[in-house]
């Protein structure tokens, strides 16, 4: 016996809607004795405009997002420079794993860039000094500064006025508004391509510092410094008390011998696991001398010295 096919029956569903552009909300639904027609009933809820207090909030706490990087930089600089860490921690670069969970070249990213920072808002002759602390996003007068230090670390290796010539195309080319990390980027190779001069820096080797009007190697003029990081315009380099991005007009090679760049990163590390701002002046002067040799190796005399400052201070 052939079994009776079941009709289907179609659903229709109306509603009522006000005209008005509101978010919306399901207020009731009501179901007839006829199940194959539903009525749902839609009310708009109307969101109330900002406040003038609350607008002033939201811009408030929106300049407060943009300026963290720079005000974060700008805080690292001082602990850096006035050596605040120096009762827990013996270097810089453990300090701020430690205590921020900072990875290796992240803290120095923030602190070069509050000098690009810095350097892009002098294209804005109205603003002082007291308008970067206070915010830095965009002026009254229309300029357009960054919100985060990766649309900045490609700035950072090139000279002050590329890096002003290099953010204004890269606001350009994003309509007005304030670029991407890959738009500044592809604008800064564009420029470099312009005028490219190879890397030719290899890792481990021994460079000079030639410090000239850059104000993050104030005080570095002549000391030497070796290769930890080759980038395409700058290199990482490590010193003493720290690490650098350095432009390649800031690098001249020693152009020593595999072995003699051994023994300069030897001297480096027994200087580095020595070296903080609490140790007496003459000690520091007699650290900071070794870091300005122009040669490899030490003499016997200096030899001695450093030994006898290694069993004093690595034991404390």
């Amino acid at each position: 016996m052939a079994k009776p096919s079941k009709e289907r029956k179609k659903s229709t569903i109306s509603a009522s809607r006000d005209s008005t552009p509101l978010t919306s909300s399901v207020e009731d639904i009501s179901v007839e004795e006829n199940p194959s027609t539903a009525t749902i009933t839609v009310t708009a809820i109307e969101v109330p405009e900002l406040t003038e207090q609350e607008q002033s909030d939201r811009l408030h706490l929106e300049r407060q997002v943009e300026k963290a990087f720079y005000l974060a930089g700008k805080a690292l600089t001082e602990l850096r420079d006035r050596k605040l860490y120096r009762s827990t921690h013996k270097t810089f670069k453990e300090y701020c794993r430690e205590r921020f969970g900072f990875e290796r070249r992240y803290p120095y990213r923030l602190m070069e860039s509050t000098v690009v920072v810095d350097n892009l808002m002098k294209m804005c002759p109205n603003r002082t000094q007291n308008d970067a602390d206070t915010s830095i996003s965009n002026s009254s007068e229309g300029q357009i500064l960054p919100i985060n230090e990766y649309q900045l670390r490609p700035l950072i290796p090139l000279e002050p006025e590329i890096q002003q010539q290099a953010w204004q195309t890269a606001v350009e080319q994003a309509g007005g508004k304030v670029p991407s990390g890959r738009i500044v980027k592809d604008v800064v190779q564009q420029i470099m391509e312009r005028t490219r001069v190879p890397n030719t820096y290899q890792l481990g080797e021994v460079c000079q510092i030639l410090a000239k009007d850059n104000p993050e190697l104030r005080g570095k003029g002549g000391c030497w410094a070796i290769v930890s990081h080759v980038g395409e315009f700058s290199c990482t380099v490590t010193m003493w008390n720290g690490e650098y991005t350095v432009g390649l007009q800031y690098l001249k090679s020693f152009n020593y011998l595999p072995d003699e760049c051994q023994q300069v990163q030897v001297i480096c590390d027994r200087i580095a696991r020595i070296y903080s701002d609490s140790l007496e002046e003459t000690v520091k002067n007699l650290l900071q001398s070794l870091g300005k040799l122009n040669r490899p190796n030490l003499t016997a005399v200096e030899e001695k010295l450093l030994s006898v400052l290694e069993s004093e201070y690595e034991a404390r």
